[in-house]
């Protein structure tokens, strides 16, 4: 009687249609058992477990285990071909964070993504902003729903090379997102293990929701090495409040990279205004014992466009500056 590895061998040389590919290849004999009484109990996995597929598969099958090599029976059973894991990626994760909506995170994760771009590296940028999502429009992005490649993974959505997927492109337009926390885990999860991202990025830039809540806690568990860089503005109650999302962050066990302070002055003429006070960033940073790692001032784009800054504008040498400084961190 032949033994179990004989008639593995044997169904091997199936193909599975569904794939195009012997099951050899695809990895798709997953069981072989015999019991005593002579029934051979199988279990194959398909990448396409549709009735046609498991027809034509059945017909091969019995046709080996009954006739070719004299078994009494057999029973199949099917399941789906797990898709094929990426390589592991070894970009450094970074999460932008903020204590209150308004202080310009959302832009700044936007342009600091670009300008890693500008300078040479492969970004991806994902907009975990839940409820807050802005990353498409600042991006000039039509909202629509992701496309997938033959795989099954979503197709990122991608500006001047920067790959990029939000929570906005899988909602109702003009309709606001009202879930709590589990279905937001899940959302997150499929923007880290269900994106087509390329496999060489250098950053993925995550643009975290401000303040302290669910959506951190679940960056925390899905991606626990991140590190994180602290948004704020000179304002002493956007300070105060971006402190605790420091503080929230370091007690997640992610070590805090520096502390941008945003909309930090504007210049007219000579003159340089404080608008918004002064010394947010340099209190946060102190408090969170690191470092106040760029002033951004306040500005509007001279393209013209309404958040993204050119390579070549005051602002945006800013930004090339800061992107300059995290790649010089990690080489």
């Amino acid at each position: 009687m032949h033994d179990n590895n004989t008639v593995k061998k044997q169904l091997e040389t199936i193909e599975d249609p569904s794939a195009q590919a012997p099951l050899s290849k695809t990895k798709g004999v997953k069981h072989v058992s015999i019991d005593e009484d002579g029934r051979v109990n199988i279990i194959i996995a398909l990448k396409k477990v549709d009735d046609a597929t498991k027809n034509a598969v059945k017909r091969a099958i019995a046709k080996i285990v009954k006739l070719d090599l004299g078994f009494a029976g057999v029973k199949v059973d099917f399941e789906p071909l797990e898709k094929p894991k990426k390589k592991p990626s070894h970009a450094k994760i970074i999460g932008v964070a903020s204590g209150k909506g308004g202080v310009g995170k959302s832009s700044v994760a936007a342009n600091l993504a670009l300008s890693l771009k500008r300078l040479g590296k492969k970004v991806a940028l994902i907009d975990a902003d839940i409820y807050g999502a802005s990353i498409p429009t600042i991006f000039d992005i039509d909202i629509q729903p992701p496309k997938a490649n033959e795989d099954e993974k979503i197709i990122p959505f991608s500006y001047e090379g920067v790959q990029l997927i939000s929570a906005e492109f899988f909602m109702d337009a003009n309709k606001p997102l009202m879930w709590r926390g589990p279905m937001l885990g899940k959302l997150l999860n499929h923007f880290f293990e269900d994106v087509d991202w390329d496999e060489a990025l250098d950053f993925m830039i995550i643009d975290l929701p401000p303040g302290t809540g669910d959506v951190a806690m679940d960056i925390q568990k899905l991606v626990p090495k991140s590190e994180m860089l602290i948004v704020t503005t000179p304002h002493p109650s956007a300070s105060h409040v971006a402190l605790k999302a420091g503080l929230a962050a370091k007690q997640l066990d992610h070590k805090i990279i520096g502390v941008i302070e945003n909309m930090s002055y504007l210049k007219h003429g000579e003159a340089t205004l404080n608008i918004f006070g002064k010394d947010g960033g340099k209190i946060v940073a102190g408090r969170l014992d690191t470092d106040l790692i760029a002033q951004i001032p306040i500005g509007q784009p001279e393209s013209g466009h309404h958040s993204l800054y050119g390579i070549n504008e005051p602002i945006g040498v800013h930004f090339l500056g800061l992107a300059n400084k995290l790649i010089k961190r990690y080489q």
